[in-house]
């Protein structure tokens, strides 16, 4: 972010949006019906399984599409890979996870780029489609907005366990179903209840990405902390200090604006713990949350909950309670 500011302003007429409030991708207009969707991300396995490192890794590159209440159409792979110190057959697992993933979006890959690195590197570049007049942004929280969040959380803290020997395969199992699900169903069902904004939960954890909201939107947002889905076994591990270092980072980036007088640390630092192929955070009218609750969970979205609310504040801010 510090060195986005540092640059130009990107400007042209059909640029619909671009790094300004660190959206989760850009749009540009195509035409009066159509404008693409464009992102990309990649990183390290969080697993040891290669094939669902490529499922994840897909599945999170994926989300930002969505995220914009877009429809994916085509993806790159993007690929580090020490090749003359692994077998190339495990390279060949993680492609096959990433293209399970995007044959199950509706899309299509229709390329990539490799280079020999020192660790394994993964993800996507992909484009979507989105009607322009139908865009979801991050900066259209209003205040009255009550806050829906469609994946638990705790898939950093656990993935670390993972890394220290501390769980096995079947304590992680549910962190890597969660991480593989597409965000498809909870974005039609968004895009179908008319939200008024939206962000997926990925590195900067829910407290950071909650807080950009509040920063694109020019509002408050108050969260109940005890109602955040979370996966199991993920506050035993954050109580043993079992997190990723990024959640160091977002407490000390939202700082002052951040409020939790009344929520206890363990929670607090897992609420701010980075997340992979996070789910959405969604702010919608609270007179059609129930309905869209009702749509997540109908159409298999099962952890769904409202988990907060959006309010007036003089300055962009988050509260914990």
């Amino acid at each position: 972010m510090q060195v986005l500011r540092q640059l130009p302003r990107p400007s042209h007429p059909d640029l619909l949006v671009g790094h300004d409030h660190f959206d989760d991708a850009g749009v540009f207009r195509i035409d009066e019906k159509t404008a693409l969707v464009q992102t990309v991300d990649f990183f390290p396995p969080l697993v040891d399984d290669p094939f669902a490192f490529g499922r994840i890794a897909a599945a999170n590159a994926l989300s930002d599409v969505y995220a914009m209440g877009g429809t994916p159409l085509t993806a790159m792979n993007l690929v580090g890979f020490p090749d003359k110190n692994l077998p190339l057959e495990i390279l060949a697992e993680i492609l096959r996870g990433g293209a399970e993933r995007v044959a199950a979006a509706g899309a299509v890959i229709v390329g990539g780029h490799s280079v020999r690195d020192a660790e394994i590197k993964y993800g996507l570049s992909v484009t979507g489609r989105v009607d322009p007049n139908r865009i979801v942004t991050n900066a259209g929280a209003r205040a009255g907005d009550k806050l829906i969040l469609t994946k638990p959380i705790g898939s950093g803290t656990l993935t670390s366990a993972a890394k220290n020997d501390l769980i096995g395969e079947d304590d992680l199992s549910e962190a890597i179903d969660t991480m593989i699900a597409l965000n498809r169903d909870a974005c039609e069902a968004m895009v179908a209840a008319g939200v008024t904004g939206a962000t997926d939960i990925t590195g900067f954890g829910l407290v950071g990405h909650a807080y950009e909201l509040a920063q694109a939107g020019g509002v408050g947002l108050r969260i109940e902390a005890g109602r955040v889905p979370l996966l199991k076994r993920a506050r035993e591990f954050a109580s043993q200090g079992v997190l990723t270092r990024a959640h160091q980072g977002t407490i000390a980036h939202v700082g002052k604006h951040l409020r939790a007088d009344g929520v206890d640390e363990t929670l607090r630092n897992l609420l701010c713990d980075a997340q992979t192929s996070g789910g959405l955070l969604i702010c919608i009218a609270a007179d059609r949350a129930d309905e869209l609750l009702a749509d997540l969970h109908a159409r298999g979205v099962a952890a769904a909950a409202v988990i907060g609310e959006v309010f007036e504040a003089p300055t962009p801010c988050l509260e914990l309670i």
